[in-house]
């Protein structure tokens, strides 16, 4: 029974298109008609985040976009030359 439930679970195992592992536990991101396949959060992070284009960091949090623009925050997004940019508290 054991051997089956292994089996069954090999069938669904999926590639992460970051790293490359086969994990039985991987999941699908559907963006923009795209579907993406990881094994873990820090993956999906390192694909799909946008870079904030002042700091160049991962926007893992809210983020500011500005006409088509991403920013992590008021202060980068103004240091940019961004107006009307006010961070949520």
């Amino acid at each position: 029974m054991l051997r089956s439930a292994a089996l069954r679970t090999m069938r669904r195992m999926a590639r992460c298109e970051v790293c490359g592992n086969d994990y039985g536990m991987s999941f699908e991101v559907h963006a923009q008609g795209a579907v993406h396949v990881f094994d873990c959060f820090s993956c999906a992070i390192h694909r799909m985040a946008p870079i904030c284009e002042h700091c160049r960091v991962q926007i893992i949090g809210q983020g500011v976009e500005v006409q088509g623009h991403w920013y992590c925050g008021g202060h980068c997004a103004r240091a940019e030359g961004r107006t009307g940019i006010v961070d949520k508290v």
